[in-house]
C-alpha cells in the first residue's frame, strides 16, 4: 500500500470523502490516506495526526515526497489534540477498534462544532459507534463492508444532525448491531463476516450451557444475538 494505491478499505473511506474536502486523518500512520486524497482532488486539505514518534515521521516523509507539504499538515499528537476548533469539516479514523475510536470524539468533541461528516472505519464492535452516533447528534448515513486478506472491515459514514436516524422502533437493537444499511445490503462480505461470528457464537453458548453454574444474563444475550444473525444471513425480517 502507498499513496497512489490505497487498501480496498481505506479506498472505501477516501469515497465518501467531497469535493474540496477540508478534513483530518485521526491516526494517520504513514499518511497514505491523506496523500491519496489530496493527490486525485487539488483543492482538498489536510491534517494527518498522528500519536506516535515513527509513524508522524513516516507521514513528514511520505507528504514530502509527494510534494503535499502545502496542503497536508502532519501533526503528533493524541486524538483530536492535533485539531482547533473550527478547523476541519470532515474526520477520518480508521482501523482501531470501535471503542477507542469512541473514546477519541468522546474526548475532544468540542473540537467537532464545525465537522459535518465522520468517516470511520471499527477493526471490531462497530455497535460502540452507531451508540455514539445517536447520542451526539450525528446520523448513520451510510455502511460498507469490505473483506480483504481474511478480514472484514465495517466503513460508517456519519453526518451532523440533518436526515432521520436511520433506525426502527421495533428492530433498533438488532440493527445497531448488525448495521441498518449492511442489513439490507446482505452483500457477499456481510454474509461471509456474520456466517464466522455465529460459528463463534454458537461454541461461546454451548460453553456457557456446560459450565457449572450458568450465567443465565450472558447466555440469554448471545442467544438473541445469534438469532439476529441467523435471521440476517438467511434474509428473513
Amino acid at each position: 500500500m502507498n499513496s497512489l494505491h490505497l487498501s480496498k478499505r481505506l479506498q472505501v473511506v477516501a469515497s465518501y470523502l467531497p469535493n474540496s474536502a477540508q478534513f483530518a486523518d485521526i491516526g494517520s500512520d504513514h499518511a497514505y490516506l491523506p496523500c491519496y486524497v489530496c493527490l486525485q482532488d487539488t483543492r482538498a486539505r489536510a491534517i494527518a495526526g498522528e500519536v506516535n514518534e515513527g509513524p508522524y515521521q513516516s507521514a513528514i516523509h511520505e507528504v514530502q515526497q509527494q510534494g503535499l507539504q502545502a496542503r497536508i499538515d502532519v501533526r503528533k499528537g493524541d486524538g483530536l489534540q492535533v485539531i482547533k476548533e473550527n478547523e476541519v469539516e470532515q474526520l477520518t479514523i480508521a482501523g482501531m477498534g470501535a471503542t477507542l475510536i469512541a473514546s477519541i470524539l468522546e474526548a475532544g468533541k468540542h473540537k467537532l462544532e464545525r465537522v459535518s461528516r465522520l468517516i470511520v472505519q471499527p477493526n471490531i464492535n462497530a455497535i460502540a459507534l452507531r451508540e455514539w452516533f445517536v447520542h451526539n447528534d450525528y446520523v448513520l448515513v451510510a455502511e460498507e463492508i469490505v473483506e480483504e486478506d481474511g478480514h472484514f472491515y465495517e466503513i460508517l459514514v456519519a453526518d451532523r444532525q440533518g436526515a432521520d436516524q436511520p433506525y426502527t422502533e421495533a428492530e433498533k437493537d438488532k440493527e445497531m448491531y448488525l448495521g441498518p444499511f449492511l442489513m439490507k445490503q446482505r452483500s457477499k462480505a456481510f454474509i461471509r463476516k456474520w456466517e464466522a461470528e455465529a460459528m463463534k457464537l454458537r461454541r461461546v453458548i454451548r460453553s456457557i450451557q456446560q459450565a457449572d453454574q450458568i450465567d443465565e444474563g450472558k447466555l440469554k444475550r448471545f442467544e438473541q444475538q445469534l438469532n439476529w444473525i441467523e435471521e440476517a444471513i438467511q434474509g428473513e425480517a
